[in-house]
C-alpha cells in the first residue's frame, strides 16, 4: 500500500465514523411510532415529527453551503455533530410531545449541516472518478446506524422498559468523530472570490438538469422517511402484530439499504451510474405495487426489503452526478441537493393525510407510488 494511500484512509476513518452519526437522524422512524402510541396521536399528527425533523433542511442547506465558503467543511462537520450531540439529550431532560418537537428540530439542524458539509468533505480526499462509490461507501455506515435504531430501541423496552435508552447510547457516540476530526487536518481547496448569495446559489436551478436532481433528492428523501416511518404500520394494519415487533420491519429495510450500499461502493467503481440507477428504480417500483396488494406477512418483508435495496445508491448517485455537473459551485451545490432531504417534511406528512383520509396504509403507498414514477423520469439525466 503507497504512501498515499495510508493517509486517503487515514482521512476517511473519520469522516465515515461521522456517516454513522449521520444516520442517527433515521431513529425518527421508530421514534415517531413509539410518540404515536405514547401520546395517541393520528398519523397526521404524527408524522408532524418527521416533518420537523426535515424542514431544516429546507431552511438551512443553502446558509450552510454559505457557511462552508466562511470557516470551511471540516470545521462545519464538528459544529454539525455538536448540535446532533445536544438533540440528543433533550429527550433525556423531559418527556413529551412539545419536547420531542424541540429534539427532533436540533436533530434535523445537526443533520442538515452534516449532510451539506460531509458529502463535500469527501471530495477533498479522493479522486472524481471515485467520488460517487465513496459517497455510497459513506451511505453504508450511515444505514448501519439506520439499520440499529429500531433494534436497539426493541432491546431497550425490553431490557429496561423505556425506548428511549437508545438516545444516551447515540449521544455517548457522537463524541467520538467530533474529537477525532478536531485533530484531523484535512486540506481544503480555497473558495475564490467573494461568497455566493442567496441569489447566485438558487439561480443554480436555472441549469435543468441540476433542478431535475434536486427533485430526485426529494423524491429519493420521501420514499426512505415515508417507508422509514410506514413500514411498521403496515405490518401492524395487515399482520396485527404490536409495535416491539413490527419494529423490525424498519430495522430490515435499512439492513437491505446497508447491504446495497456495500455493494454499490462496489458496482459504482466499475459499472455504469445510469444501468444501476434504472435498476435500482425497477427493485422500487416493484415493490411499492407489491405493497398495494399484498396482505401476506412474508410478501410485505419481501417487499420492504427490496425497497431497502433498491434505495440503496439513489442518493450517492444524484449527488455526485450533480457535484460532477458544477464542480466549481460543489459547496452551492451541495447546499441545493441536501435542501431537497426537505422532501423527508413533506412527503410523510402527505402520506400520513391520505392515510388519515383513505383509513388505510395504502394511502401512504399511493404517495410512495407517485414518487417511484419521478425517478424513471430522472434516468435520463444521469450519464
Amino acid at each position: 500500500m503507497s504512501m498515499k494511500n495510508t493517509k486517503t484512509i487515514a482521512l476517511l476513518i473519520p469522516v465515515m465514523i461521522t456517516f454513522f452519526t449521520m444516520g442517527f437522524v433515521d431513529l425518527v422512524g421508530i421514534a415517531t411510532n413509539y410518540v404515536k402510541l405514547d401520546f395517541q396521536l393520528t398519523d397526521t399528527m404524527a408524522n408532524f415529527l418527521p416533518s420537523m425533523v426535515f424542514l431544516w433542511f429546507l431552511v438551512f442547506s443553502v446558509p450552510t453551503g454559505m457557511l462552508m465558503n466562511k470557516i470551511g467543511r471540516r470545521k462545519t462537520v464538528i459544529l454539525s455533530i455538536v448540535i446532533t450531540f445536544l438533540a440528543l439529550l433533550v429527550p433525556l431532560i423531559a418527556y413529551d410531545f412539545s419536547v420531542m418537537l424541540i429534539s427532533f428540530a436540533l436533530l434535523g439542524i445537526g443533520n442538515t449541516l452534516m449532510q451539506v458539509s460531509l458529502n463535500p468533505l469527501i471530495s477533498n480526499i479522493v479522486t472524481g472518478n471515485q467520488l460517487a462509490s465513496s459517497l455510497t461507501l459513506g451511505q453504508f455506515f450511515k444505514a448501519i446506524a439506520s439499520f440499529l435504531a429500531p433494534i436497539i430501541a426493541s432491546w431497550a423496552v425490553v431490557e429496561f422498559g423505556d425506548w428511549k435508552m437508545l438516545y444516551p447510547i447515540f449521544a455517548a457516540i457522537t463524541v467520538i468523530p467530533a474529537i477525532w476530526l478536531l485533530f484531523t487536518p484535512i486540506e481544503e481547496k480555497p473558495v475564490e472570490g467573494k461568497t455566493s448569495s442567496f441569489k447566485e446559489c438558487f439561480s443554480l436551478l436555472g441549469d435543468g438538469a441540476i433542478l431535475m436532481f434536486f427533485i430526485g433528492i426529494l423524491a429519493h428523501v420521501g420514499i426512505d422517511v415515508g417507508i422509514n416511518t410506514t413500514a411498521p404500520r403496515i405490518v401492524m394494519e395487515r399482520a396485527g402484530l404490536g409495535l416491539t415487533s413490527a419494529g423490525y420491519a424498519t430495522s430490515l429495510y435499512f439492513l437491505f439499504r446497508t447491504l446495497g450500499s456495500f455493494g454499490g461502493a462496489f458496482i459504482l467503481a466499475k459499472f455504469s451510474a445510469k444501468k444501476f440507477f434504472i435498476l435500482s428504480s425497477a427493485c422500487i417500483a416493484a415493490a411499492v405495487i407489491g405493497l398495494l396488494f399484498f396482505q401476506n406477512l412474508t410478501a410485505i418483508y419481501v417487499c420492504i426489503a427490496l425497497i431497502g435495496f433498491g434505495n440503496s445508491n439513489i442518493f450517492s448517485i444524484i449527488f455526485s452526478q450533480a457535484l460532477l455537473r458544477k464542480p466549481e459551485r460543489g459547496n452551492e451545490v451541495s447546499g441545493l441537493m441536501i435542501m431537497g432531504v426537505s422532501g423527508g417534511a413533506i412527503f410523510p406528512l402527505l402520506m400520513g393525510v391520505a392515510t388519515d383520509a383513505i383509513g388505510s396504509q395504502v394511502g401512504a403507498v399511493i404517495v410512495l407510488a407517485a414518487l417511484t414514477v419521478y425517478l424513471f423520469l430522472l434516468a435520463p439525466k444521469i450519464r
